[in-house]
């Protein structure tokens, strides 16, 4: 079954107005994480500028900004699409006047899909885990990038069966002590209870947002296999979650919990 429009309006609903993206998201949160990610999407931009004059980026995704800013900082003209209407809302605002940077609400999850325009980079920053059939997704994405063109993604759990055990351990576990500071007790009790019973619920908002929990995280290598074909592809790997404390205790060992994907030379 196709959950891609029952996902876009759950996540206009958990991302309403006054939505604090950073509280709930390490790449944000965590300095050393947001600073690998600024650097990437830098380094792409101006090698896409060295070689073509110009960078276009589409940007899946974009919250409020954080790193909308850094691709027009880098050189780039960026357009951005959000699922969430306030979201959407926030980055017309933020950026009126601005013609480097353009914004749509995209109401279907796929409104970029139907555009007949073509990118240098496209950057989806924690946004595939929320795609339910996201190998189908990143298939007719990657049509719709220039020659020599990429493709970025980052902050996607890596797939429940490849991870040590120690790494699911210490991430469910990280994840369950930051989250009972954040109160919402009742929602985070039956949405636990669901999980264990291994029931997804179309109805609840959570499970909707959170998709990938249910499936067991991404599956970072058939991503590698789809795009290899097309690109020159790049998987990383880092730990990564919401509490401070866990994250600097955590990040310096070899524990791996979430991934990126840098493909670059686009060869269609």
């Amino acid at each position: 079954m196709n959950h891609g429009g029952e996902v876009v309006r759950a996540q206009d609903a958990a991302h309403a107005e006054g939505h604090d993206y950073v509280k709930g998201s390490p790449h944000l949160r965590h300095r050393k994480l947001r600073e690998d990610i600024e650097r990437r999407l830098t380094a792409l931009v101006r090698d896409s500028i060295a070689r073509t004059g110009a960078c276009r980026v589409l940007e899946i995704g974009a919250g409020h900004g954080t790193f909308t800013d850094v691709l027009v900082a880098a050189g780039a003209r960026v357009t951005v699409t959000e699922a969430s209407e306030a979201s959407a809302e926030h980055l017309r605002a933020t950026y009126a006047g601005d013609d480097r940077v353009s914004v749509f609400h995209d109401e279907t999850g796929e409104f970029v899909l139907d555009q007949e325009e073509t990118w240098d980079l496209a950057v989806m920053i924690s946004v595939i885990h929320h795609i339910p059939d996201y190998v189908a997704f990143l298939d007719r994405l990657q049509g719709l990038i220039a020659p020599g063109g990429a493709m970025f993604s980052v902050q996607d759990p890596l797939f429940y069966p490849r991870r040590s055990r120690a790494a699911h351990v210490a991430s469910r576990g990280s994840y369950f002590a930051w989250r009972l500071g954040q109160g919402n007790y009742a929602r985070g009790v039956a949405t636990r209870i669901r999980r264990l019973r291994g029931v997804y619920d179309e109805r609840a908002e959570s499970d909707l947002v959170e998709y990938h929990v249910v499936r067991q995280g991404v599956d970072e290598e058939a991503i590698r296999t789809l795009l290899m074909e097309q690109f020159d592809v790049e998987v990383f790997t880092y730990w990564s979650t919401q509490g401070p404390v866990w994250q600097r205790l955590l990040e310096k060992t070899s524990l791996r919990s979430d991934f990126g994907i840098q493909a670059t030379n686009h060869r269609p």
